[in-house]
């Protein structure tokens, strides 16, 4: 895949890291079809791409998305609509799944399914001014992209039906406060914090980060033998793993750790 032949999205490799960029600053990075095809392919090359060990997604200008491009939806019929989500539920699916960490750096708007792309992620680090909204209701659609799987197994059920119904706007703060987002930071540090949980991320063992996102993805609808027996047969392969004997050998030799969470600036 040729990565500098993308029309809508910005591709940059960096020691294991990719950082995505939805690259439509003119229409507030909406999701067109050319952007719903190219985050696809990109996601099956992140895939079969093993060098690359953590993702951050994140938005161009000062806006991480505006939704769906609905200038693109005029005379979509039915069938047209079901085909489009489906293939986006393929490579969201993927995306979601992915064995390495994903991180939403999101700053300004994050509107309809620019907030549920953002959900997929493992993890959102936003800006203060960012701002998400359910908007679906308000252009008589209902939720895409996997928000009404996602939303409410972060925020509860009842809030998360509000937050639909209303198709209000929520703030950087009340995203914060609901768990919607990690951290917040001022504008200019929120790609440079997420990058640096990424840089930090790539030194977990793959087998042991692959195991535990599948398990933790699981959790909600597992009961507590099934996640037993994942932990069992998960663990007994981790630990035969040259990431663990090196951790265990270092903890023995009373050296650093060579994974630790970066803290954040100012905390």
């Amino acid at each position: 895949m040729d990565l500098n032949s993308l029309e809508t999205l910005n591709v940059a490799l960096d020691d294991g890291v990719a950082t995505i960029t939805l690259a439509r600053p003119g229409s507030r990075n909406a999701i067109n079809s050319a952007m719903r095809e190219e985050l696809g392919a990109l996601v099956r090359y992140i895939l079969n791409e093993q060098s690359i060990r953590a993702v951050v997604l994140t938005g161009a200008g000062d806006t991480f998305c505006a939704g769906g491009d609905l200038l693109g939806m005029e005379g979509v019929n039915s069938s047209i609509m079901r085909q489009r989500l489906m293939a986006a539920h393929t490579y969201l699916t993927e995306l979601m799944n992915l064995d390495r960490p994903v991180i939403a750096a999101v700053d300004g708007t994050a509107y309809g399914a620019g907030f549920s792309l953002a959900m997929a992620a493992d993890m959102v680090v936003a800006s203060n001014r960012a701002r998400f909204c359910m908007a679906f209701m308000r252009v008589g659609l209902l939720p895409d992209y996997g928000a009404m799987y996602t939303l409410p197994r972060v925020v509860g059920l009842q809030r998360a039906k509000e937050m639909i119904y209303s198709a209000r706007e929520i703030s950087a703060e009340e995203a914060l406060r609901l768990g919607i987002v990690l951290e917040l930071h001022e504008p200019q540090d929120v790609l440079p914090r997420a990058l640096a949980m990424a840089h930090a991320m790539k030194h977990i063992s793959p087998t042991a980060f692959g195991f535990t996102k599948h398990s933790l993805n699981q959790s909600y609808e597992s009961s507590l033998a099934t996640m037993l027996g994942l932990e069992a047969a998960a663990q007994s392969m981790a630990v035969a793993t040259p990431e663990c004997t090196e951790a265990i050998a270092r903890f023995a030799a009373k050296q650093a750790p060579a994974y630790t969470w970066p803290n954040a600036h100012g905390k």
